[in-house]
């Protein structure tokens, strides 16, 4: 062989085997020793699914990969009703629901979302915080999901509709308005002499567009997120229901995490819902403005006009007879007398 090229060979030779004692070792990522599946029926874009995200991350990080928790917004996973059942199969690890929902499970539930009761965060947190919640939660645990204790929030309530602006309750009579399938929701609305339909909320877009509906009722951010402004052109500012999500777990995949773990996976959940409820709270206060440059009007109705047919009509003495006389003091105690 010629000595330039065995030298060169050589060479090479030494500085691939240097390359290779030089290099850093790779090391495979270990496999998540719990994967558990997180489901909501709410746009990626939704201040929840952003905190979700950032918790899952530091979920990960905290547990050194032992836990990662997987996101499925926008109801990939099914309907609302559908992903219920799913958590208490175990096929689906943590859902978010909305406590009027979850009432066709655990009625008492639905006692926060009462129609005209709260009149502000301030009272809600109260509420929610305190005796109300844990009163809700410990129903909760009755049918073999757990409640974490930070419930999160979608905000209060209001009314959009394609035909007409809701001032006074007699604009409610014969409104064909969707609702979610709670019997709270259908209830109060039938009070109103309106015409509810319950449709999940998968369903919204198209149920609007499509007239099989004439309106509807969410909170700003929720109007926003999903664009329900392109289906319709009015919102009144009727706050008749304060609305927010337990983040819930199916009991059987929550008692095979580790105790260690429970606490981790606990705590960053009610911090993130914690960071949420602000995110709710400042996008809900600059969203009229936006909304209104996308088409929506506004007008902002005298709720007590409201809460005096509800009161009159029997409503609020009928689910204080279904909730029973405790619960409802709960309530009465930060939201004054009702009935």
């Amino acid at each position: 062989m010629h000595p330039s090229r065995r030298r060169l060979l050589t060479l090479g030779s030494s500085a691939a085997v240097g390359s290779l004692v030089g290099a850093p070792r790779v090391v495979r990522a270990q496999a998540a020793e719990f994967t558990y599946k997180y489901a909501n029926n709410l746009p990626d874009t939704h201040p929840m699914n952003l905190r979700a995200r950032e918790m899952a991350a530091s979920l990960k990080a905290e547990t050194k990969g032992r836990f990662d928790l997987q996101i499925f917004p926008s109801s990939q996973l099914g309907s609302d009703t559908d992903t219920l059942s799913q958590i208490r199969a175990g096929a689906v690890e943590f859902f978010t629901l909305s406590p009027l929902i979850l009432a066709t499970l655990v009625p008492a539930a639905s006692i926060s979302g009462m129609g005209f009761a709260f009149p502000d965060y301030e009272t809600v947190w109260k509420a929610m915080d305190g005796a109300l919640g844990a009163h809700v939660r410990q129903q909760i645990s009755k049918v073999g999901l757990v409640a974490m204790e930070k419930i999160w929030d979608n905000g209060f309530r209001q009314t959009t509709s394609s035909s007409r602006q809701i001032r006074t309750p007699d604009d409610l009579r014969g409104f064909k308005i969707r609702v979610p399938p709670s019997p709270l929701w259908t209830s109060m609305y039938k009070a109103f002499e309106a015409a509810p339909t319950s449709i999940n909320f998968n369903e919204v877009y198209s149920a609007l567009q499509t007239k099989i509906v004439d309106g509807q009722e969410n909170p700003l951010a929720l109007i926003a997120t999903a664009k329900l402004y392109e289906v319709q052109k009015h919102c009144s500012l009727t706050n008749h229901m304060w609305d927010g999500f337990w983040f819930l777990a199916n009991r059987r995949a929550w008692e095979r995490l580790p105790p260690d773990l429970q606490a981790v996976v606990a705590r960053h959940i009610n911090a993130a819902g914690m960071k949420e409820r602000e995110d709710v709270a400042e996008l809900n206060g600059k969203l009229q403005q936006d909304l209104t440059a996308k088409g929506l009007t506004f007008n902002t109705p005298d709720p007590t006009l409201f809460s005096d047919k509800l009161r009159k009509s029997g409503f609020y003495t009928e689910w204080k007879g279904r909730y029973g006389q405790e619960p409802w003091e709960m309530l009465e105690k930060f939201t004054g007398k009702l009935a």
